[in-house]
């Protein structure tokens, strides 16, 4: 259902779903990519780093970068500073009195600067969840800092912008004594960005500008301001904060640059807030062909052949991802080696709070578009944590083969390993053989799929069958270690005076004995998916045990919690919270059944889109579960409900956290849960309003489906975008389509006013009927009511479900959309009706 990322003391980004995509965003912030892994697991504490391979002495790529990184001031360009400004677009920065040191050149290029004073930085979100998420963690829907110093690095004229500001200084030695330490050691942040400034080709439209503004102010503290064109979103505002003892890399807010959005209008997919070196690259891998050598328990050997695309020329850096834990030996091109960088710059506890190296490629020449790349990287390293139990995984930062994001690609996969393990991966197994003491799997993907795993355990497994795919359950006899154990039993003889109680310990679970029961329900699971979104993908799915709480869905394969493989009695033994009762009864295992749909075969265009994946995957599990278990769905409802109102030691609701569209974003010092709550909790919400909204408004003939409408937009999208990203603007198109009148806010054939409100908005309201006054005639009884929506902003629209109430039982009168704080309305009702009641079966999520 979702992943727990387990960091390293002092820095944590929270929880994060599925499989998720490239986080480098190299093109504004390097840092970023320190503290936040790609894909992790709820696990022990991961091997030691891989013993150093001998390194090939520096070609002018790594020259460049350690001049970029080492950096200090320029003891012949310190000067006095006064009534400058720098203005980015929405960014705007002035420093009205102080000292500002630059830093060396390189290349004859001045790349940064120190500054001491008096200054003030001011930005302003363009909306109203940019400026809500701002308002969170600093109290104001506007950036207005004051700040006495300031790290400025950029790419373009900053310099020569601020020369006739400067005056000359007569001594620059005690500037450069209290500033010089400093400056190096934030030096190295935007290396890799900048190398791209200095070897690749300004690409067309926008240009390569940027410019990082780390200050710090009487309020705020220290806080990061970044302006860059070759971001999608290029403003963005960053700070380190810390909540119980943990550290936490905020997104304050992010959003497009005023000429970007004043623009011919851009889907808000084209890339993301913490987006692919893609944007940087133009390039798109089309095939892997991977080889493993696995040495238990710890090791792995690969060599990786890529067949890579070059969308767009001009380029002569290429970014790949690939854990910390393994290292890079060699790095071909059409055989011949390239010069290539990895954890240059990272030293000590830089290096252990790291997640995933970004491996950066430096090609002797630009790119040219649609030239194909034939690239092979060797590597090597402890990736692998052996939880006991028989089970091992690709452990805490668990990139193990060269990454680009979750792009549609084919995979050929070969692994080696010892004839007592058992592998599953992605893809379809084509061979098995021995060799020695080894066996030797290959497995092939059948269609482009967006990112390939395997696992390794000593399994037994159990299979079912959903028409003519094969389900097929891998379980090991036991757990791994840090598994939860049962509390003892006392039990205590009836004669007490003559025996004493007896302590007796319950068995330890048995996954394996349960691994029939998981392969059933999973191909049920994908029985009823058939009929709602259309035929599985794939020939099969194998549902492998994974150590922890987590689980995640993959092609063809689901990495499936231990505690899922539990019977009904094992778990109820091990005393779970009632929410972890309800989440591995089957509804972690039919989510992570229902991603090979909704994110598997259709994925998402960027962090903005991701709830919807989760959401989608989510809501089907409900669906496939709602009718033998309506009670345990409306309980998972509720839930959410609940948690969403669940307030922070500082007094905030989580459902304050943010919009669904924020992603990543939600998990933050203030809500490190964040992204479950709003994604999952919400999402689903959004999800389950909309049905019912749907249905209500198409008042579907006696006998057909109610959900008619709903199913079919979902059915639309899974067409369209088989094998393809859609976004949250793709997935609203795919319900307008299909929009009944009644849905039509202001006669418009449009959901903006859903999408706008609820979708990119936090309101829980509470609704409430006032001023209900029924008038009896003989023609017929007429109602005139105002609808009220309180702890709701007052641009909150709603589609309300309105009841007349009689001896009879209820019935639908119709919906109406209540708009604002109060809105009136009148119609007719039947005779006999005795009150009105605002949507009793709970379809919309209201405080209760």
């Amino acid at each position: 259902m979702c992943v727990v990322r387990v960091l390293d003391p002092g820095i944590r980004v929270g929880r994060v779903p599925h499989p998720s995509p490239f986080l480098a965003w190299v093109g504004i912030l390097f840092t970023f990519l320190l503290l936040v892994p790609a894909f992790a697991q709820s696990v022990p504490p991961a091997p030691p780093p891989a013993a150093n391979v001998e390194a090939p002495p520096p070609g002018p790529g790594l020259v460049l970068y350690r001049k970029l990184t080492t950096l200090g001031i320029d003891a012949r360009a310190v000067y006095g500073i006064r009534d400058a400004a720098l203005d980015r677009e929405d960014v705007h920065i002035t420093l009205d009195d102080g000292v500002i040191g630059f830093l060396e050149a390189v290349d004859g290029r001045i790349t940064g600067a120190f500054f001491e004073g008096e200054g003030e930085i001011l930005v302003v979100p363009p909306d109203l969840a940019e400026r809500g998420s701002l308002a969170l963690f600093t109290g104001a829907a506007v950036l207005e800092e004051k700040f006495t110093s300031a790290f400025f690095r950029f790419n373009d004229d900053t310099a020569e912008q601020l020369r006739p500001a400067l005056r000359p200084m007569e001594d620059s030695h005690g500037f450069i004594a209290k500033w010089e330490r400093s400056v190096r050691a934030l030096a190295d942040s935007d290396a890799l960005r900048l190398m791209t400034s200095f070897l690749n080709q300004q690409p067309a439209g926008r240009g390569d500008r940027m410019l990082r503004a780390r200050v710090q102010g009487p309020h705020l503290g220290i806080f990061d301001v970044y302006f860059d064109t070759l971001s999608a979103e290029q403003v963005a505002i960053l700070k380190f904060n810390s909540s119980g003892g943990v550290g936490y890399y905020d997104v304050l807010a992010s959003f497009m640059m005023r000429s970007a959005r004043d623009g011919p209008r851009r889907d808000s997919s084209a890339s993301s807030m913490v987006e692919s070196a893609g944007t940087l690259t133009r390039l798109r891998i089309r095939d892997y062909k991977v080889r493993v050598r696995i040495e238990p328990p710890h090791r792995l050997d690969s060599v990786a052949q890529l067949e890579v695309d070059v969308l767009q020329g001009g380029d002569r850096l290429a970014f790949f991802e690939l854990s910390r834990y393994l290292k890079v030996r060699e790095v071909l091109a059409g055989g011949k080696p390239l010069e290539f960088l990895q954890n240059e710059a990272l030293q000590g506890s830089a290096l252990a709070r790291r997640g995933n190296d970004v491996v950066a490629v430096v090609f002797p020449e630009p790119l040219r578009a649609g030239q194909r790349l034939q690239l092979q990287l060797s590597y090597a390293g402890s990736v692998l944590s052996d939880a006991g139990g028989g089970l091992l995984y690709v452990g805490a930062r668990g990139i193990w083969y060269p990454n680009r994001g979750m792009v549609m690609a084919n995979f050929d996969l070969e692994f080696r390993y010892p004839a007592d393990w058992t592998l599953v991966a992605t893809g379809k197994r084509v061979s098995l053989s021995s060799a020695g003491e080894e066996q030797v799997s290959r497995w092939v993907s059948e269609r482009p799929i967006p990112l390939a795993g395997f696992n390794l355990g000593q399994y037994t497994v159990e299979s079912a069958k959903a028409g003519e795919v094969l389900v097929q359950a891998y379980a090991s006899a036991g757990v791994e270690r840090t598994f939860r154990a049962a509390p003892p039993v006392v039990i205590v003889p009836p004669d007490r005076h003559r025996a004493r109680p007896i302590t007796i310990s319950p068995p330890s679970p048995e996954p394996a004995r349960n691994a029939l029961a998981v392969a059933e329900i999973s191909a049920r699971s994908i029985t009823f998916f058939n009929r709602l979104f259309g035929p599985y993908p794939y020939s099969s799915l194998v549902l492998s045990q994974m150590p922890g709480t987590a689980s995640q869905g993959w092609p063809g394969l689901v990495f499936l919690s231990s505690y899922a493989f539990l019977s009904a009695e094992q778990r109820h033994a091990l005393r779970l919270h009632p929410p972890d009762s309800l989440l591995y009864d089957q509804l972690m295992q039919i989510h992570e059944t229902a991603h090979q749909w909704w994110g598997d075969l259709v994925g998402w265009k960027n962090y903005r889109d991701q709830w919807l994946v989760e959401a989608l995957a989510n809501y089907s599990a409900i669906l496939a579960l709602e009718k033998e278990r309506p009670d345990l769905c409306k309980g998972l409802l509720e839930y959410y409900r609940a948690h969403l109102l669940d307030k922070n030691d500082k007094g905030e609701e989580l459902a304050q956290a943010g919009a669904v569209t924020l992603g990543l974003r939600l998990s933050s010092s203030h809500f490190p849960d964040g992204f479950d709550a709003i994604s999952y909790g919400r999402g689903t919400w959004l999800l389950h309003m909309l049905r019912h909204m749907l249905r209500d408004a198409a008042r579907p003939k006696p006998g057909a489906d109610p959900d008619e409408v709903f199913f079919r937009a979902l059915q639309k999208l899974r067409q369209r975008f088989e094998g393809r990203e859609m976004s949250t603007r793709d997935f609203q198109q795919a319900l307008e389509e299909e929009l009944p009148d009644s849905l039509r806010f202001e006669r418009r054939n449009s959901l903006d006013w859903f999408f706008q409100t609820w979708v990119s908005g936090t309101a829980v309201p509470r609704l409430e009927l006032k001023s209900v006054r029924f008038v009896r005639r003989p023609q017929g009884a007429t109602v005139s009511f105002s609808i009220l929506q309180k702890n709701a902003p007052n641009e909150l629209i709603t589609s309300v479900p309105v009841y007349a109430s009689s001896a009879r039982g209820l019935v639908l009168l119709g919906r109406v959309f209540a708009d604002g704080p109060e809105s009136f309305f009148r119609f007719p009702v039947p005779a006999g009706t005795r009150k009105l009641v605002l949507d009793p079966y709970g379809t919309i999520l209201t405080r209760p």
